[in-house]
C-alpha cells in the first residue's frame, strides 16, 4: 500500500509529465496498422513513466512495470532486459502522442507521434486486353486503399504510380513480355508487393478476360459457333414440322379407312311386301305351302336401333 509521501511524490510526477508532455516537442513519428504492434525507441529501465496524450498508462519503478490504466492491462508490454515499451493490438483510436519520461539511470523525455492506418489489402493483377499489335494490358487492384499509392515497376524502374485510386493499369509490348514486372500497394505503415509473370497473365488460352474487339481470333470462333447452332435449330424445327404434317395425314387415312371398314360389315336380307297388307293389324300369310316369289322384289337396308315402325313384311333366311 501507497503512503501519504508516495502518493504525493506520484502526484507531483504526474503534473512533470502532464507540463513536460506540453512543451516537449514531438521526436519522432511513428506509423502503424490495425491489428499489429509498434514498439516505443526511448527505455524506462529503472523509474519512469509511459503516457498517452494526458493520461498516464503505465509507471516503472525498481524494475517493475504497473499499469496504471484497466484497458492498457493486456495492450501495454514492457521488456525489463531493454526497458522498452511495446503497444499491441493497435487500433485507429491508438492514434496520438505517446510520452517516455526516464527519471533514473537513463534520464530522458522523449514524444512520439504513432499514426495507426488500415492494414494494405491484397493485390490482384487481372489480364484487361490482348490486342492485335501483340501489347497486352494489365490492371492492378487492390479492395480498399485508404492512403495507398499503388505503383508499378519493370525490374527497379517505376513506370506507372497513382495514391487516388483503387486500380492501376499498366501496357506492356510483346517485346517486353521477358522483363520483371511487379505491383506494390503501400501506405505510410506497410506495403504489399506482387510479382507478376507477364507472359503467363498475358497468355491468350487462359481464363482472365479479355477485349473481344481485339480479339479476330476469338471473334471468329464465336461466329462459327452461333452458325452451327442457328443451323441445328433449323433443322429441328423443319423435322418437327413436317413429323406432326405426316403424323396428321396418316391419322385421317386411318380414319377414312376404318369407316369404309365398318360400312362392308352391314348385314343384308330379302324383304316381301303384299299388296293390300299395308295396315299395321295386318298379318302375313303362311308360309308353310308353296310360295309364288314371281313378283319379289329385293330391298337392301340399313339395319338401325331406332327405326322402330316397319312395314309389314316377310323376311326369308
Amino acid at each position: 500500500m501507497l503512503t501519504d509521501t508516495s502518493v504525493q511524490m506520484r502526484i507531483i510526477l504526474l503534473f512533470i509529465v502532464i507540463i513536460s508532455s506540453a512543451t516537449e516537442e514531438v521526436k519522432k513519428n511513428l506509423t502503424g496498422t490495425e491489428g499489429g504492434s509498434i514498439t516505443l525507441p526511448d527505455p524506462v529501465v529503472e523509474f519512469g513513466f509511459l503516457s498517452f496524450r494526458v493520461k498516464t498508462v503505465a509507471m516503472v519503478n525498481e524494475r517493475k512495470v504497473q499499469i496504471l490504466e484497466e484497458i492498457y492491462k493486456d495492450k501495454v508490454l514492457w521488456d525489463s532486459n531493454t526497458g522498452l515499451f511495446t503497444i499491441t493490438g493497435l487500433q485507429r483510436n491508438d492514434s496520438g502522442i505517446y510520452n517516455i519520461d526516464s527519471k533514473k539511470g537513463i534520464v530522458l523525455f522523449s514524444s512520439y507521434k504513432l499514426t495507426v492506418y488500415e492494414s494494405v489489402s491484397t493485390l490482384a493483377v487481372t489480364k484487361v486486353s490482348v490486342s492485335v499489335t501483340e501489347s497486352c494490358t494489365l490492371l492492378c487492384s487492390v479492395e480498399k486503399g485508404e492512403e495507398t499509392t499503388l505503383s508499378w515497376y519493370k525490374d527497379e524502374e517505376l513506370v506507372n504510380q497513382s495514391s487516388s485510386a483503387l486500380s492501376l493499369p499498366l501496357t506492356v509490348h510483346q517485346q517486353e513480355f521477358n522483363s520483371s514486372y511487379r505491383c506494390v500497394a503501400a501506405n505510410p505503415a506497410e506495403n504489399k508487393t506482387l510479382l507478376v509473370n507477364v507472359s503467363t497473365s498475358c497468355s491468350r488460352h487462359d481464363n482472365t478476360d479479355t477485349d473481344t474487339d481485339t480479339d479476330p481470333e476469338r471473334n471468329r470462333t464465336t461466329a462459327i459457333v452461333v452458325s452451327i447452332v442457328l443451323a441445328v435449330v433449323i433443322i429441328l424445327v423443319t423435322l418437327t414440322i413436317k413429323w406432326k404434317y405426316y403424323d396428321k395425314k396418316k391419322r385421317t387415312t386411318r380414319h377414312t379407312q376404318d369407316s369404309v371398314n365398318r360400312d362392308s360389315d352391314v348385314p343384308y336380307t330379302d324383304i316381301q311386301i303384299l299388296e293390300g297388307s299395308h295396315s299395321q293389324g295386318g298379318h302375313p300369310p303362311d308360309s308353310s305351302g308353296p310360295v309364288d316369289r314371281s313378283n319379289l322384289t329385293t330391298v337392301y337396308d340399313k339395319l338401325e336401333v331406332h327405326r322402330m315402325h316397319i312395314d309389314t313384311a316377310v323376311v326369308y333366311n
